[in-house]
């Protein structure tokens, strides 16, 4: 009886066992692992505005001397030089837009680095600023040579714009979720600019129209000068990106940049009168300005990564 129940629990369990044997076997459930969707090169177009930076252009005029022997000749010149000596308001800022192409690099699924270049034009980024003044010549050293009105008045005109901009900047990125991208960005800047002041002065001679308060005008003075160039600068900022399809990014984006001062001659300033021989005082007027500012705007990328799918779905 033992030996019949020992053969009948072997039996069980050999048959459990090749039960057992013919069951397919559990594989382990591998972690899903997000797919590097950010790798690749891209590109877009973007729009929006720039503003601020430097508001002025400076005028700065020195007195260069004068052929005339009259002891008012020097003070006249000091006064002429000072009232061509302004800083006039010409701020710029206006619509900007244009294209950017790039590269990204996906790092241990948190990070990105990548360069972009991008160009913008620029419409309404131009300003125009004018500056009067009236210098009163009769001063406490020479109270004979000026008569109580005689002033020398000066309106100074300004301008300045900027054309076009753009960027060549290295990116570098973090990931708080897989389509969300967080970056700060720096580099190069350049663009086209233009620049332009001029300067126009009178004197009037009371004493030459014989002390009756008439306004004899010296000859009246003028002077021009202008600048254009292509500029190099440089830029940084930051901002986001969202990758809310395969292949489809938008971002918003805040850049400073600066492209440098520039300064130019105004032609000299000579006033002369028909009551004295010759000049009776020389100008030399000198215009200067910073083109940088700010920018802020929004762009949409397409990416052409092959890598950009579906995450990986895990497999038994």
């Amino acid at each position: 009886m033992k030996s019949f129940k020992a053969a009948a629990s072997l039996l069980l369990v050999s048959g459990f066992s090749a039960i057992a044997a013919d069951l397919p076997s559990i594989k382990s459930v591998p972690v899903a692992t997000p797919t590097p969707i950010w790798t690749g090169f891209y590109a877009g177009l973007n729009a929006g505005g720039t503003w601020g930076g430097n508001t002025q252009l400076a005028i700065n005029s020195s007195y260069a001397g004068t052929q005339n022997p009259s002891i008012g000749a020097n003070y006249t010149g000091v006064m002429s030089a000072l009232g061509a000596t302004r800083n006039v308001g010409a701020g710029i800022g206006g619509f900007i837009g244009g294209g950017q192409i790039g590269y990204n690099y996906q790092l241990a699924q948190r990070f990105v680095v990548g360069f972009e270049t991008d160009i913008q034009g620029i419409t309404g980024a131009s300003a125009n600023g004018q500056s009067s003044s009236v210098v009163p010549l009769q001063g406490i050293y020479f109270p004979v040579d000026f008569q109580p009105g005689e002033l020398f008045g000066t309106v100074v005109n300004a301008s300045k714009s900027i054309n076009y901009l753009g960027t060549l900047r290295g990116r570098l990125g973090f990931l708080p979720t897989q389509n969300l991208l967080v970056y700060v960005t720096g580099g190069l800047s350049y663009g086209g600019i233009s620049s332009q002041g001029s300067v126009f002065q009178v004197n009037n001679d009371l004493q030459f129209s014989g002390g009756n308060q008439a306004f004899a005008l010296y000859s009246p003075t003028w002077g021009n000068g202008s600048y254009s160039n292509s500029l190099t600068g440089w830029t940084a900022g930051g901002g986001a990106e969202w990758m809310f399809s395969q292949n489809w990014s938008v971002k918003g984006e805040y850049l400073y940049y600066d492209l440098g001062a520039v300064s130019y001659s105004i032609a000299p300033l000579a006033t002369t009168s028909g009551s004295n021989q010759g000049i009776f005082s020389l100008v030399i007027p000198k215009a200067s300005t910073r083109f940088n500012g700010n920018i802020i705007r929004a762009g949409v990328n397409y990416h052409f990564n092959l890598t950009n799918a579906a995450p990986i779905v895990a497999k038994f």
